[in-house]
């Protein structure tokens, strides 16, 4: 494999992001310098409200993502967000997130039980007005419907 050394038993690894990375190797070998990590997003915009969100995954390594708040979507024992620097949409375990309680405060609050709760052309008239920051009489008139919507 290319970038792997073996010395006797012990795997050395010329990857930085590697568990088996060795600096002593990298200096020996010419490199280029590692890739700068973007800022922002790659669609070109940015989080209007980033939140971070610490998490630890299945093999034990804490990760950190920074994601923005208004993409943030609950799904059953899930939360769902685009992540910086891709917008790439992830969806993470609610018991593996270490500050679950600043996560959830920013997750917009399902309907509760027996609220009513909008139709599916209903909901498609919304989320079009909502999208593109837009209004009509048919939309004015779901919003005095469901005003918490």
């Amino acid at each position: 494999m290319p970038g792997v050394r073996r010395s006797g038993r012990q795997t050395l690894c010329l990857n930085p992001k590697c568990a088996n990375f060795d600096p002593s190797q990298r200096s020996s070998s010419p490199q280029a310098s590692p890739p700068q990590a973007q800022s922002g997003w790659s669609r070109g915009r940015t989080p209007a409200r980033p939140i971070s969100i610490r998490y630890r995954n299945f093999q034990g390594q804490e990760k950190l993502f920074s994601a923005d708040a208004d993409s943030l979507r609950p799904r059953k024992n899930h939360i769902s967000a685009e992540v910086a620097p891709t917008g790439q949409r992830i969806t993470l375990a609610r018991a593996r997130i270490l500050n679950l309680e600043e996560v959830a405060s920013r997750v917009p609050a399902r309907p509760a039980p027996g609220q009513p709760y909008p139709t599916r052309i209903e909901r498609q008239v919304l989320g079009y007005h909502k999208k593109n920051k837009t209004t009509s009489p048919l939309y004015e008139k779901i919003r005095a419907k469901y005003p918490n919507w």
